[in-house]
């Protein structure tokens, strides 16, 4: 019998910190060792391993050429495949959140408009959901998230990303998140 395969996308996205998980569907299923995850570095010292892939933050003059630039980065990320994702999942605003909102949105809403205009089907999830879902409680924190996909994974990706510090962060809790938004997407 053939195995049916086909790609799908999981997209933390933000301002500073985007992270993205493109996942091979093997016969409806997603496994950890069929995903490959795209992050922009935080620091010199960020490098790509493994089925993790570390990219320079693009260059702008401006910020909607930021935005725009960002949107571009996401979308060829999930374009690199011998195919292409069939549906994308983004996580969908915190609604709670404070700083930059206005920028949040309008740098989404272009993601948004250029993920439409390049033919992909796209849902957003929302924040609490994707928690849910990972570790079974709506309000888990950036540590509990790292323990369950450390504890589903066997990768200790903060020794690797972020080895001097004690605090899960990025680009660490957005690859977790990216990879929980992909097997959310798919519930």
């Amino acid at each position: 019998m053939k195995k049916i395969c086909e790609y799908v996308a999981g997209i933390d996205y933000s301002l500073t910190s985007p992270a993205v998980c493109v996942g091979k569907l093997v016969d409806g299923m997603l496994k950890f060792e069929n995903c490959k995850f795209h992050f922009i570095k935080k620091n010199r010292s960020h490098e790509s391993f493994g089925n993790f892939r570390a990219y320079d933050y693009p260059k702008y003059s401006d910020e909607i050429e930021r935005y725009v630039r960002l949107a571009e980065w996401a979308i060829e990320c999930i374009r690199w495949f011998n195919g292409r994702a069939k549906h994308v999942y983004l996580e969908d605003y915190a609604f709670a959140a404070t700083g930059r909102v206005f920028n949040i949105g309008e740098n989404t809403g272009i993601l948004k408009q250029q993920l439409k205009q390049s033919g992909f089907l796209f849902t957003t999830i929302p924040p609490t959901v994707i928690k849910k879902f990972a570790t079974g409680k709506g309000n888990a924190n950036k540590e509990l998230m790292y323990e369950t996909f450390l504890e589903e994974t066997n990768i200790d990706l903060q020794s690797r990303l972020s080895p001097k510090s004690i605090k899960i962060t990025n680009p660490v809790s957005d690859i977790i998140d990216s990879y929980y938004i992909c097997k959310t997407g798919l519930l």
